[in-house]
């Protein structure tokens, strides 16, 4: 794919919508799905609404109780399975037991993710947001495969974000071990290699008939802000000076109900099909980046996140520091 593939296809979805809304009139009983992240913020409501139709969800969890109480309120046909994506071992244990049993995947929507956090390194040395973010899932989906191949019509699912904007791949020092760490520039790498990932991993699943797409779900108010202090949220304009949500929050952001919607529409829109790999945002495919547009740091696909060289680059890089672990 390339920039020029960013071209919306006119969903007939609203920005805002429920993701419970997008799936209400398509038959998904009896199928299977994996959604890491899947007890907390949009995650959650990812499961919520996936379990509502008849969908077997597997949630991988690093805190199992934490997820059971998460979920406990959630109906439906939901497994929760120990998995921590900052420790590759404990992700390949995860994936050896879904290849023993599961006999289809039809959805992995690596959805789990970390922002803005204090400097740590994680696996052989890895910058913990691109080792978390990236690198985890870029194991978790190697090791489901098998499974992805032999299920026709599977969808897997990155979730990015505009945060692509602010950082790409850092070819030369990907941890911070040449220079001082910077957690934008870190979590902006980290969404540039989700986004990126979803390019590389449809031209792995085409044969199958598989598909992969990124999305950006939007401003939402959830945990992954755990790590940013107030008074930052404040300079963001996030929040107001007594601590409220701003009023450019209140007219930009989404519910988590809403923050779901693009991961759903895109796991699911049959106007996806024949455009593997785009980056997708408001219920629709992302256009490019417009560099002069007032929302060119809010919306829209930047070029590097839609190079097949730097994807496959990637990929090669993913392999090689997986190996080091």
């Amino acid at each position: 794919m390339a920039i020029k593939d960013q071209v919306p296809v006119d969903s007939g979805f609203p920005a805002k919508t429920d993701g419970a809304d997008i799936i209400a009139d398509i038959d998904l009983a009896g199928k299977t799905a994996i959604v890491t992240g899947g007890y907390s913020g949009i995650g959650l409501e990812t499961v919520r609404a996936l379990a509502a139709k008849g969908v077997h969800v597997i949630v991988p969890a690093r805190n199992i109780p934490k997820a059971k109480d998460a979920l406990a309120d959630v109906e439906g046909d939901i497994r929760i399975e120990e998995m921590d994506l900052a420790d590759i071992p404990s992700v390949r244990a995860f994936g050896d037991k879904m290849l023993e049993e599961l006999e289809s995947l039809d959805l992995l929507i690596n959805n789990a993710g970390v922002m803005a956090c204090p400097e740590e390194h994680i696996g052989a040395g890895w910058e913990l947001q691109f080792g978390t973010n990236h690198l985890g899932h870029f194991e978790l989906t190697r090791k489901l495969m098998p499974l992805l191949e032999k299920t026709p019509g599977c969808r897997v699912i990155a979730l990015s974000s505009t945060g692509h904007k602010l950082s790409g791949i850092r070819w030369d020092d990907p941890n911070f071990e040449k220079e001082s760490y910077d957690k934008w520039q870190a979590y902006g790498q980290a969404k540039s290699a989700n986004a990126l990932f979803a390019n590389a991993l449809s031209r792995r699943l085409k044969d199958s008939g598989g598909l992969a797409f990124a999305v950006h779900p939007g401003g939402i108010f959830t945990p992954l802000q755990r790590h940013l202090p107030q008074e930052e949220m404040i300079a963001l304009g996030w929040l107001d000076e007594n601590g409220e949500l701003s009023e450019m929050a209140k007219a930009g952001f989404k519910t988590p109900e809403q923050g779901c919607s693009t991961t759903l529409w895109a796991a699911i829109s049959p106007k996806l099909e024949g455009k593997p790999g785009v980056y997708c945002e408001d219920c629709d495919i992302a256009e490019p980046t417009d560099p002069e547009g007032p929302m060119a740091r809010y919306r829209g696909a930047d070029p590097h996140i839609c190079e097949d060289e730097a994807a496959e680059r990637l990929w090669a890089m993913s392999e090689e520091m997986i190996g080091e672990a």
